[in-house]
């Protein structure tokens, strides 16, 4: 049996959050059926169009979109953009019309000239740590705002908390698997979004997440959504 997603209203529905003052950090992946994160290295490898209509709508009804700097690197980000569809819905709600970019980053070894930041529509947020080399804070502090969130590394929960300071509390984390693991370790995760990819990829791809010490949290699933054979999750945080 065929299924597809439901219409754009409804999805939005189905994954729009009631109090949107309380900060809540969602996380979005996908993964093949056997747990793999990527494919030949890439996410990009593992999804289609119905994973980008899911991924279209939890950037619509996001703040900022977070993002480690491997994975801006990796995945080849380019300046955000928003369609003037979804910008305009935004701008009806009393939402900013594009949701911010913050990039996670201790060593600030990103490229001032990188896309991201020339082609952005709106201008960046970098978090880092006051440690972080002066020459590169210097050279990014001309393309975007810097937010330190610790002393000698990045706490998680400070970024979080930044941001929800600069009216920007609901967060999608787009990965990396580091960052994902790093959110978890500091219990900051409130929500997943996992689209499961109906492949199998074995090879020796990694999981989505990544982290030093593990740490449990359990999660309440909130829907199953189907579009051909490819599964979208949504959990949360009990």
């Amino acid at each position: 049996m065929h299924a597809e997603l439901p219409p754009r209203a409804q999805l939005i529905e189905r994954y729009r959050v009631s109090d949107r003052l309380t900060p809540r950090v969602r996380v979005n992946f996908i993964a093949s059926l056997d747990g793999a994160a990527t494919h030949e290295g890439l996410s990009g490898g593992l999804n289609n169009a119905d994973d980008k209509i899911v991924f279209d709508t939890l950037r619509l009804l996001t703040d900022v979109i977070l993002v480690g700097a491997g994975t801006v690197r990796a995945e080849g980000y380019g300046g955000i953009r928003l369609s003037a569809e979804d910008d305009a819905w935004r701008v009806a709600r009393g939402l900013a019309a594009q949701p911010s970019l913050a990039i996670v980053s201790g060593r600030l070894d990103l490229d001032p000239g990188h896309p991201v930041f020339t082609n952005a529509a709106t201008r960046p947020i970098v978090l880092t740590h006051a440690a972080a080399p002066a020459d590169r804070r210097a050279a990014l502090a001309e393309v975007a705002d810097l937010i330190d969130c610790g002393k000698d590394a990045i706490d998680p929960r400070l970024m979080v908390s930044g941001l929800a300071a600069r009216g920007l509390p609901q967060i999608l984390c787009e990965g990396g698997p580091h960052l994902f693991g790093d959110l978890i370790e500091a219990d900051c995760v409130h929500e997943l979004c996992l689209s499961l990819s109906p492949v199998l990829e074995g090879g020796s791809a990694g999981r989505i997440s990544v982290g030093a010490t593990a740490a449990t949290r359990t999660m309440e699933l909130l829907h199953v959504l189907r579009a051909g054979d490819m599964l979208f999750l949504r959990y949360a945080r009990r």
